[in-house]
């Protein structure tokens, strides 16, 4: 299989979950990939259940010295960082090599701007969730707490 450059994914309307393991697969096999407009990313359930999940994970710290771990990463696009970490083995080599593989961006920055963006229609929301259902946008969440 062939590899292209640079691979960049629009994060906005995908759910986080299954972007990221998308991405995770991607990086172990080689290929490079940078995703833009992160902040557009979907979780799904309800504000307030993930405002819960959140606050439960901000309460998880080294109880003898908080400065060691674990760090908890406010800006979505490290939200995102952090969830596809937890998907690669990063702490061998061949995972920290398909981390450095990685970038992630809020916005759209200027080499990115023009070139194709490509979706994954598995873990697009409009494919994968019914209309009824709630989703909550990541990028609020990293503004909000």
């Amino acid at each position: 299989m062939g590899f292209e450059k640079v691979v960049v994914v629009d994060g906005r309307g995908h759910l986080i979950g299954r972007l990221a393991s998308t991405i995770a697969k991607q990086l172990l096999e080689g290929q490079r990939v940078v995703v833009v407009r992160w902040g557009l990313l979907n979780l799904s359930g309800s504000f307030y259940r993930n405002k819960l999940k959140y606050f439960a994970f901000l309460r998880k710290r080294m109880n003898t010295n908080p400065a060691h771990g674990p760090f908890h990463f406010r800006a979505p696009s490290k939200i995102l960082w952090r969830t596809i970490r937890g998907m690669i083995p990063h702490k061998t080599t061949r995972g920290m090599e398909a981390l450095n593989r990685l970038k992630v961006f809020e916005g759209v920055p200027p080499p990115y701007d023009k070139t194709k963006r490509m979706v994954v229609p598995g873990a697009l929301r409009v494919l994968r969730l019914k209309p009824v259902r709630v989703v909550f946008e990541v990028g609020l969440r990293g503004r909000l707490f």
